[in-house]
């Protein structure tokens, strides 16, 4: 139920050429704040980009606009009505998809979802005249790939480049490395001006969407998903104030999607999880023991979640080194004895007790103190998933039972798993703070801290 307090927000999208017909509605305009690249669509398979296809892809364009347009408020939930124009009417009007849709959005964002969909005028948008491709090689299995470590190691130990059909879910142009191979990337564009909402939810239902919608035309029906167990399970089980459980990697969330695939396209996917039960760092360890690879492979990748400003250095993109996605990279590299080059990061030196002498090389004082809570924010989550290794097996029971629904597998080898998980992420925890030094500023933080452990 809708709490009467809450404020419906609308978003409509319309097609080009058409002008707004409710002035109290936000409105992306196809070709404008929604742009399609027709030339990633041209080559997304033999038979071309089906009317599903596009229609699946707007309504991911339509989902990332709205949940960005509106800032939360302090009770995190919003209301969120969207209009999408479809090609494919039936499918979307059918109460099986509707609801299918509108539950998996509630599960991921925390949000209530309302949609309506109307009949598009323009039946043939991208003029369906894509080259007709042929593949002679045989994919395996589906990745939503990204420029990080676990798409790197997980795409490897799940098997050859050649039966990797590697999703890039990005909205630039980007090279492939080291023999990767990649099918496409995100093909629309999604112009919201100065984003009013960071938290962004929905990034994790477009990876899932736009992944799918390269099986199926493919025709392949696994799909794996990269996380490792950190990043996966700690952001859904730990305890968080005033934040929805982050669920964008969380098993459950897998099988709300497959179902709406299943109903959508027709198309029975399953969203394997390989390596839930290992920590990043195990992970790189496995994928350095694969033939032919070595640090170098794990090096040339990105993680940071930083904007480009932060990191650019000298007109170099480096990593800020201090966000929770660089540290739980550098906790990883160094669980794998991978030693990273010098100037890979912004913020370096961990090592020292003075925070602000290793942000100097971030000239903004509003930069350092966003830094400064990333950071702070991010390292204690890292502890507090440490410390539920300390838990007793009743305590973890909730979250066992949970993704051993999810995953069929019995409750007892779900809580098992489980602690295998935290003990390893513990221990390796543990050995990142000590080589840091006792007067590293992360141990302030462990104690409470923000700034200088002497300050």
């Amino acid at each position: 139920m809708i709490n009467a307090l809450e404020r419906k927000q609308h978003l409509c999208v319309i097609e080009p050429g058409r002008s707004p017909q409710d002035t109290s509605s936000a409105y992306a305009t196809i070709g404008e704040e929604i742009i399609f690249k027709t030339e990633v669509l041209d080559a997304l398979a033999v038979g071309g980009c089906q009317p599903i296809h596009y229609d699946f892809l707007l309504l991911c364009a339509a989902v990332e606009f709205a949940d960005r347009k509106w800032k939360r408020s302090q009770s995190w939930s919003r209301v969120l009505h969207v209009t999408v124009p479809v090609i494919k009417l039936e499918t979307w009007e059918s109460t099986e998809v509707k609801t299918c849709l509108e539950q998996v959005l509630r599960y991921l964002t925390g949000d209530t979802w309302q949609f309506e969909f109307v009949q598009a005028t323009n039946l043939d948008p991208m003029e369906f005249k894509q080259l007709k491709l042929h593949f002679d090689d045989l994919k395996t299995f589906a990745i939503a790939y990204s420029e990080g470590l676990d798409s790197r190691a997980v795409s490897a130990l799940s098997g050859s480049k050649d039966e990797a059909l590697c999703v890039r879910v990005a909205n630039k142009h980007q090279h492939a490395q080291n023999g990767d191979s990649f099918f496409t990337q995100v093909p629309f564009k999604v112009k919201n001006g100065p984003g009013k909402e960071s938290s962004f939810r929905t990034r994790s239902f477009q990876f899932a969407a736009v992944t799918a919608v390269a099986a199926h035309i493919r025709g392949v029906n696994r799909i794996v998903v990269p996380e490792s167990g950190q990043g996966a399970l700690a952001p859904a089980i730990l305890p968080l104030y005033r934040v929805y459980p982050d669920y964008r990697n969380y098993p459950p969330f897998f099988r709300h999607i497959e179902e709406l695939i299943k109903q959508v396209l027709g198309h029975e996917v399953n969203f394997e999880q390989p390596r839930l039960w290992s920590t990043k760092g195990e992970t790189l360890i496995a994928f350095l023991k694969l033939p032919g690879k070595n640090p170098k492979d794990l090096i040339n990748t990105k993680s940071c979640w930083q904007s480009r400003h932060v990191v650019n250095i000298d007109r170099r993109r480096l990593q800020c080194g201090l966000c929770a996605a660089c540290l739980l990279r550098r906790l990883s590299l160094h669980t794998a004895g991978v030693e990273e080059p010098d100037g890979t990061y912004v913020i370096e030196d961990l090592k020292t007790s003075d925070l602000y002498e290793a942000m100097s090389a971030i000239p903004i004082e509003n930069d350092q103190k966003r830094m400064i809570d990333y950071g702070s924010v991010g390292a204690r989550h890292f502890q507090q998933f440490a410390d539920m290794v300390k838990l007793d097996d009743d305590d973890l029971f909730t979250f066992a039972l949970e993704i051993a629904d999810a995953i069929k597998v019995t409750p007892e080898e779900s809580l098992r798993n489980l602690r295998m998980l935290l003990t390893a992420h513990a221990e390796e925890w543990r050995s990142f703070l000590f080589a840091q030094g006792e007067k590293s500023f992360l141990h302030n933080w462990m104690d409470g801290g923000n700034y200088g452990r002497f300050e």
